[in-house]
């Protein structure tokens, strides 16, 4: 038998939930394949955070942003990796996108002070293009779809219990006035809801990434003429005698299915950074799938690799979005360290205890430093994260909270040299982990030297909007920079990891998907990591993979039903 349905999505990701949603609006019956038993893909695990520059909310905080300034500033970043066009569709049309969320129950809210990655760039702004998810009430998409959403990550749990929003991250990141009250205010929030707790161990407000894949999950459930199939893997693509499109095969209850889709079949199952193999032939060594962030089980490159057997042109593919991960003894995947890399008072030195990155920057250029620098000096992967005893006592490093809620004595015993090597002098430290003792020392005095300086003279560490997002506003002259100085002293083990890979299909500006002569595939549509970025090879700012996302899932299901979005500023192409 051979199921019909007029669109068939394949993922359950932010883009693939947001096509799917978009075009049951439209009338279309669309039918969403994921290949595991949970709905949410890498989106659920993710910040839930969107790039939309030029949005609706910016005047009201006193921002200002415009669509040329924006596409400047995109141009700049994706150094010539992502077609003029490809980025002007995307800078006009994320905020109608971002409206249309709010419309569909999964509004955004503008954060004022979160700075695009890269200051130092023309037409950069200090904050309002990243959106936080609002939070969202779980009671909503209610306990047996809860039960069908990919959980986030232990790391991004308060006490590994409740959620906190990027707002919230913030305050209590950087030490803000009322930052104790506001975590015990949350503590007794969630502890206190006991008529949800005791239904669920996951937490009624849902914040960032669940909240986003809550929402858009809520809205496929209400009353859109929308089939979800869970474990549920495509084998391959379908075409006719003239290269269309025209449905997949699919595995269900351990048969292959065939499926009809008569309008178009629209890919967003991820990127191919858990395949070992696509990792060696295409990403920089050394490589090793073990150092993702992202959900065991997926994001292989399946679609990725079907989308090329029916003729899909490849690009960027030797590129990831990239993270410094830590493995944590007893959690299946590697943990990314995001925000605990900018608070003052710890460094990252390689193998000679040399510093080789301004610790506070951008996560993807943190990435590339360590391949860089390990290319040069062989020893900076993995890299070793060092810190004093003061820093151990106020702030949080991967699952080491403060010491002053997590003492060291009770620390897992074998967390002891596995996740973090401890000593009473950076002599004996380096000697524990193999680093030059020497250079170890040095690089201590120095930092110690930049604290008291307020300037990082060797990476500028501290100087810029972005950097001092996560900084402690307590420390001055420089909210990145303190002495390591006070025993005990600590380390822990960084791998170059990622959040996804960037690479993938080619694609146009309504996200069809171009064969190797730049012509569309009739019938075939890619977003998200499944599709090559539009952002090139660069991060402009938090948000760029699940804006991306969604902006272009909005496009294609508007080209897919015949009214595709015209570009508006198309002098901007010809400057």
């Amino acid at each position: 038998m051979e199921h019909s349905y007029d669109l068939v999505v394949v993922g359950s990701g932010a883009g693939a939930l947001l096509a799917a949603v978009r075009a049951a609006d439209e009338g279309l019956s669309v039918l969403v394949v994921e290949k595991t038993g949970l709905v949410g893909g890498t989106s659920a695990i993710s910040g839930g955070g969107i790039w939309i520059p030029a949005n609706e909310q910016m005047p009201a905080l006193g921002l200002k942003d415009s669509i040329d300034t924006a596409y400047a500033y995109l141009k700049a970043c994706a150094r010539g990796l992502a077609s003029d066009d490809r980025v002007l569709a995307y800078v006009e049309t994320a905020r109608l996108m971002a409206r249309y969320l709010g419309e569909i129950g999964v509004p955004f809210r503008a954060m004022p002070r979160y700075a695009d990655y890269y200051p130092h760039l023309a037409h950069s702004l200090p904050g309002g293009r990243t959106m936080d998810p609002v939070d969202f009430d779980a009671a909503r998409l209610g306990l047996a779809d809860l039960a069908l959403m990919r959980d986030t990550n232990p790391g991004q749990k308060m006490l590994g219990r409740f959620l906190i929003s990027a707002f919230d991250a913030r305050v209590l990141a950087a030490r803000e006035p009322g930052a104790n009250k506001l975590f015990v205010k949350l503590l007794l929030r969630y502890w206190l809801d006991l008529p949800w707790r005791f239904k669920t161990r996951r937490d009624r407000r849902q914040t960032g990434g669940q909240a986003l894949v809550a929402g858009l999950f809520a809205a496929l459930r209400q009353r859109r003429n929308i089939t979800l199939w869970l474990d549920a893997p495509m084998r391959s693509l379908q075409t006719d005698g003239a290269g269309r499109v025209t449905g997949i095969v699919v595995q269900r209850k351990g048969r292959d299915v065939s499926v009809r889709a008569a309008k178009a079949v629209l890919l967003g199952a991820g990127g191919f950074e858990r395949n070992p193999a696509m990792r060696e032939q295409h990403l920089p060594k050394p490589t090793d799938a073990a150092w993702t962030a992202t959900p065991v089980g997926a994001n292989t490159g399946d679609a990725i690799r079907a989308g090329a057997d029916v003729g899909g042109a490849l690009h960027l593919m030797a590129h990831s979005w990239g993270v410094p991960t830590l493995a944590v003894p007893g959690e299946e995947k590697f943990r990314g360290v995001f925000v605990e890399r900018s608070f003052p008072g710890c460094m990252v030195v390689n193998q000679r205890g040399e510093r080789f990155v301004n610790e506070s920057g951008p996560y993807p250029e943190f990435q590339q430093a360590m391949f860089a620098n390990h290319a040069k000096t062989g020893g900076a992967i993995p890299a070793w994260v060092v810190f004093d005893g003061k820093f151990r006592r106020k702030y949080a490093m991967g699952p080491l909270l403060p010491a002053i809620a997590m003492p060291d004595s009770k620390l897992p015993a074998e967390w002891l040299n596995r996740l973090y090597w401890r000593a009473d002098t950076l002599d004996e430290l380096a000697r524990r982990i193999g680093v030059d003792p020497a250079g170890l020392v040095a690089s201590a005095a120095r930092m110690g030297e930049f604290a008291r300086s307020g300037v990082d003279a060797d990476f500028g560490r501290g100087g810029n909007v972005f950097d001092r997002y996560y900084g402690d506003d307590s420390v001055q002259p420089n909210p990145n920079l303190a002495p390591i100085a006070k025993a005990p002293f600590y380390a822990m083990k960084f791998y170059p990891g990622d959040i996804g890979t960037k690479g993938g299909l080619l694609t146009d500006r309504d996200a069809r998907v171009l064969d190797t002569a730049g012509a569309p595939i009739e019938g075939l549509y890619c977003v998200g990591n499944n599709a090559a970025s539009v952002m090139g090879p660069s991060y402009p700012g938090a948000g760029s993979t699940l804006g991306p996302a969604m902006t272009f899932a909005y496009r294609a299901v508007a080209h897919m039903v015949d009214r595709p979005i015209a570009l508006e500023r198309t002098d901007l192409l010809d400057a």
